[in-house]
């Protein structure tokens, strides 16, 4: 577990539990450890039934009671809250705007922003807890100065420091993460899980839109923001095929697409660009695809903003690759050009900034620049 400063030992320590296995561990290593930790289940949905069933989400009747079981083996206390109401505002109805906007969003990240480190952790230090604890593979490291910087995990396969780049530095002080720096496979972290007696050691994991009970994200738009027929259109504005509503693609999107007409080299088409105001899909080539640059707003930083322009490495997506960039903070916005071409680019993303393994902080794309040579 990432070490913690001896004058602060030992903590009152809030663990999310979700009903999964990782929450699950990190509690337990957290109790371990000698901290008092309290587990709670977060109930984030008026009707739990319409959220995933089948032990594959995180929000259901059944993740609740296999929660309850983990604390009941670790022997710390467990209350379930209800922040129902603050999940729909802060993250359905944002995700189901983001994309009626004609965006890509992150839901996972705004969980993590508005739900688990600002609702809940606001809850708990009112509560005089000094901590919020949960299972992400992440890691906090502790300077010489008492300050903290948030870091990838040990294992790059389980690294989910993107999803928490939105964190800023007074959360970062707040927050455990036991399962940041296991240098273990999933499946040791399971036979842990079953050494400590956890009956969740062999629950499948969660990947899907935990709101989205069915998994389809384009019938759950539909039915929110309704049909909207419309046309997909190539490069030069010739349409190709029609559509049932814009918000159901996404940029680099080529499955799906059912375009009538094939293209000219006989080659696959992607989604380009969609535009809601006229309710339009471009499609086009891959190599169309590529950005060179891009504007990102609504900047966080985990830590003191960085001050004129540096280089860095970027992650664009919860599951993508690095790629090199130089970032500048200019009035209030990001402003960032690649090294080398970007792929499938789509606004509503998070990019998040890393200095070697240091999460230096995230911004929502908002606009990108084609890369000069697709052009």
């Amino acid at each position: 577990m990432t070490e913690i400063p001896a004058r602060t030992r030992p903590l009152r320590v809030l663990a999310a539990m979700s009903g999964g296995v990782d929450s699950a561990v990190a509690a337990a290593r957290a109790a371990e450890a000698g901290h008092e930790v309290t587990g709670v289940h977060l109930a984030l949905s008026a009707n739990p039934q319409s959220f995933r069933t089948g032990a594959r989400g995180c929000c259901t009747i059944e993740d609740s009671r296999d929660a309850r079981r983990a604390a009941d083996v670790i022997g710390i206390p467990f209350y379930v809250w209800d922040l129902a109401e603050r999940f729909r505002e802060d993250v359905v109805e944002d995700f189901v705007a983001e994309y009626e906007a004609g965006r890509t969003p992150n839901p996972c990240l705004r969980c993590n922003e508005k739900i688990k480190f600002a609702a809940l952790l606001d809850k708990a230090l009112a509560l005089g807890f000094d901590a919020v604890c949960t299972g992400h593979y992440a890691q906090i490291v502790t300077l010489p100065d008492g300050s903290r910087e948030l870091h990838r995990a040990s294992d790059m396969a389980k690294d989910q420091s993107y999803v928490l780049g939105v964190l800023d530095e007074r959360q970062l002080a707040h927050a455990l993460f036991p399962l940041g720096d296991t240098l273990t496979t999933k499946d040791e972290i399971r036979a842990e899980a079953e050494r400590r007696g956890l009956a969740v050691a062999k629950k499948p994991d969660s990947h899907d839109i935990c709101f989205i009970a069915d998994g389809d994200t384009q019938g759950f738009l539909s039915r929110r923001l309704g049909r909207a027929e419309g046309d997909i259109v190539d490069e030069s504005g010739t349409k190709v095929g029609s559509h049932q509503g814009a918000y159901g693609f996404t940029i680099g999107q080529r499955k799906g697409l059912r375009i009538g007409t094939p293209a000219a080299d006989g080659k696959p088409r992607y989604v380009l660009d969609i535009s809601p105001v006229d309710n339009t899909v471009t499609v086009g080539p891959a190599a169309a695809l590529d950005v060179g640059g891009l504007t990102a707003v609504k900047p966080r930083w985990c830590g003191a903003p960085p001050t004129g322009p540096a280089t860095y490495t970027a992650q664009l997506r919860a599951h993508g690759g690095e790629c090199e960039v130089r970032a500048e903070l200019v009035d209030g916005e990001l402003r960032v050009d690649f090294t080398e071409p970007a792929r499938g680019v789509a606004p509503g993303q998070a990019i998040v900034l890393y200095d070697g393994n240091r999460v230096v902080g995230s911004a929502t794309i908002a606009s990108t620049v084609r890369a000069t040579s697709a052009a």
